[in-house]
């Protein structure tokens, strides 16, 4: 049996940045996980950059020179290392078993739901599974917080479950980021929430490579663009979700006794839940064990629950939302589920415990 990485989440988590920046004792009182130049700053930009590893945004340091010579601690992303499960724990200070978004596709009333889409089988669920019940936690400590995000996701269920209470600023093309960001500084703001998505789309799409170099270096000049929004005494923070691994094609569909006990699928490629039929999770943990073992950590909900990989609280609800056997490789391969939408191939993903998923970044610049 082998034994994942849990992340960290009583320390250096991504789980802790709000709490500690929107606690009662503001910058003033920061763990010591936080790089020290963070602390008594006036004002926050929270910039969240969707998909920047650790260890690809240090391989590639010199086409970043801003976030370069920001002071940098490398802190844990949640499990699953994956969009859904992370930004909510950023935005609500919980590891998923809490919040209760547990990941890509989970369980809702006997549907698999894509929690992106919020839906199942071309239905959607926000009215039989509203966001505020599906995750009861409020947002950044229950303060109405401004939020720059793509003007797509304001209204959708997943930015009402982990956004609620929010005071939305869109943007529609990268280059409005800094500009509203620094309209809100000057108005007088003392923390500001803002979030890209460029360089989990391109990973997704192109894999790492030149089109991932040049995402980069352009989100680099908006990081650079948005440091300069900040008044005398701000501070920027800049953070991500996960970060990504390289599969290309190695994408394996579960070995045909597994499929055999096998009634449906949810979870993602790299953390994948199977749903056993009926009295056979035993049975099931042992074959996949056996064929899939090799390049995955295999494990009941149980094992997953009980050490604490998707958190320390469990909720009841959450583990209604899960499948009865986990398999998160811990090599650089997916595992696919023939009814998950499929549309261009996804050249790297996420979701699993590996060190290239769960080291993220916590930079910080100060004006």
């Amino acid at each position: 049996m082998t034994t994942p990485r849990i992340p960290d989440y009583g320390g250096a988590c991504i789980s802790g940045i709000v709490p500690a920046l929107l606690g009662p004792g503001g910058t003033r009182d920061l763990p010591d996980w936080c790089p020290p130049s963070l602390r008594g700053a006036r004002c926050v930009v929270l910039l969240v950059l969707d998909g920047l590893g650790w260890h690809q945004w240090r391989e590639r340091l010199a086409i970043c020179p801003t976030m370069a010579t920001m002071d940098a601690a490398r802190i844990d992303s949640v499990a699953p290392s994956t969009t859904v499960a992370a930004l909510t724990s950023i935005t609500t200070g919980l590891a998923p078993a809490e919040h209760g978004l547990v990941g890509y596709r989970m369980q809702l009333g006997g549907r698999i739901a894509q929690m992106l889409r919020w839906g199942a089988d071309g239905v959607d669920l926000r009215a039989a599974h509203p966001p505020e019940r599906v995750q009861p936690c409020p947002p950044f400590l229950g303060a109405a917080v401004p939020v720059v995000s793509r003007a797509e996701f304001e209204d959708t269920a997943f930015t009402h479950a982990h956004l609620r209470g929010a005071r939305h600023h869109v943007w529609r093309v990268a280059s409005s980021v800094a500009v509203t960001v620094g309209q809100l500084l000057r108005a007088g703001e003392r923390f500001v929430y803002a979030y890209y998505d460029g360089i989990d789309k391109i990973a997704h799409e192109r894999g790492f490579g030149p089109h991932f170099d040049a995402e980069l270096a352009a989100t680099d000049a908006l990081v650079g663009a948005v440091r300069d929004a900040l008044p005398t005494g701000g501070a920027l923070v800049v953070t991500a979700d996960h970060g990504q691994v390289s599969v290309g094609d190695a994408v394996l569909p579960p070995a045909p006794a597994v499929a055999a006990l096998t009634d449906r699928q949810s979870g993602e490629g790299r953390f994948r839940w199977l749903h056993a039929r009926a009295d056979a999770v035993g049975e099931l943990a042992e074959r996949a064990a056996a064929a899939h073992g090799a390049a995955a950590h295999v494990a009941t909900r149980e094992r997953v629950l009980d050490e604490g990989w998707l958190g320390p609280v469990v909720t009841p609800a959450v583990r209604q939302r899960l499948g009865d056997v986990a398999m998160v490789p811990h090599t650089d391969v997916s595992f696919d589920d023939p009814l998950e939408h499929h549309g261009p191939p996804l050249r790297c993903r996420h979701g699993a415990l590996t060190d290239a998923e769960l080291d993220v970044p916590l930079l910080v610049a100060r004006s």
